[in-house]
């Protein structure tokens, strides 16, 4: 992680106070990496500087907006959209997650694993538009009655099958690695041809923890059963998402395979995706996006 948080020319946009700002940011965070590392004192000394981090990227947040106004920059309110979204949704959810593990190794990881995968993949695709290097990646917001109503689907799901209530995280998640992970590919086809890919990232002690529950267990690695378990599951959370969504009956499965995170990102920054949320359960962390064709 140390190597992914190092500063890249490619990484300018040509704004000097922009490029600045997110020069700085990645220093703060491969210096929070390095802290992370010292297990018997770096908790501490990243809760300082978390807490840093945070209000450092608010106020770089709010100097970009401000730099985007003056320009008249047309997809000004739906960057505005994704900055709120880490500003009020994501920052304070990994932030509550910190305080509630007094700062454990892995909600540090969490957070860091987070923030240096939003920051890349922000300032590679949604900042380099702002200079119109290349077209922003949201061309549109699916906010309103929608979200809900897939937020309140996947909520209800995820607290039925896991048995853990389920805090958002992000409503525009961007593909970012937050741990080990189990990572499920669904395709879903209408008669007239229509289809749906759905991918969802399962965190391994999310799978582990449900599976443990159903069969009274205590399995504590990723073997083949687990990878099947982690496939069904997949599936009954698309389903119970088409029954609360009243779509269940227009679609059929064509396919449900496990990929790896690096198949995962390559198709995810390739495309555009209609709905990409991120969850924090409590025993881990869980993402479900939606591509429609």
């Amino acid at each position: 992680m140390v190597k992914d948080a190092e500063w890249s020319k490619q990484f300018n946009i040509g704004v000097e106070s922009i490029d600045h700002a997110h020069k700085k940011l990645f220093s703060i965070v491969r210096k929070l990496i390095q802290l992370s590392e010292n297990e018997d004192h770096g908790q501490w000394a990243c809760a300082e500087g978390i807490k840093y981090f945070k209000s450092y990227a608010i106020k770089h947040f709010a100097d970009e907006e401000s730099y985007m106004q003056s320009i008249g920059y047309k997809g000004y309110e739906i960057h505005k959209n994704l900055h709120d979204d880490m500003r009020y949704k994501t920052l304070p959810a990994l932030e509550k997650d910190l305080l509630k593990s007094n700062y454990s190794q892995k909600s540090i990881h969490h957070f860091l694993g987070i923030c240096l995968g939003w920051l890349t993949a922000h300032i590679m695709i949604e900042d380099r538009a702002i200079t119109g290097k290349i077209p922003n990646r949201w061309k549109k917001d699916n906010a309103g009655a929608d979200m809900k109503a897939l937020e309140d689907g996947l909520s209800d799901t995820i607290q039925k099958i896991f048995k853990r209530k389920p805090e958002i995280v992000s409503e525009h998640y961007n593909g970012e690695n937050f741990g080990n992970s189990i990572i499920c590919r669904l395709t879903y086809r209408q008669e007239e041809g229509q289809h749906w890919h759905i991918f969802l990232v399962l965190e391994e002690s999310l799978v582990l923890q449900a599976v443990n529950s159903m069969m009274d267990m205590q399995l504590k690695k990723i073997d083949q059963l687990i990878l099947n378990a982690a496939k069904e599951i997949s599936q009954q959370i698309t389903s119970q998402i088409g029954i609360h969504l009243h779509i269940h009956s227009q679609y059929r499965l064509e396919s449900n395979h496990l990929i790896t995170m690096d198949q995962f990102q390559k198709e995810f920054y390739a495309e555009y995706f209609d709905y990409s949320l991120l969850f924090n359960t409590g025993t881990g962390y869980f993402a479900f996006c939606i591509k429609a064709m």
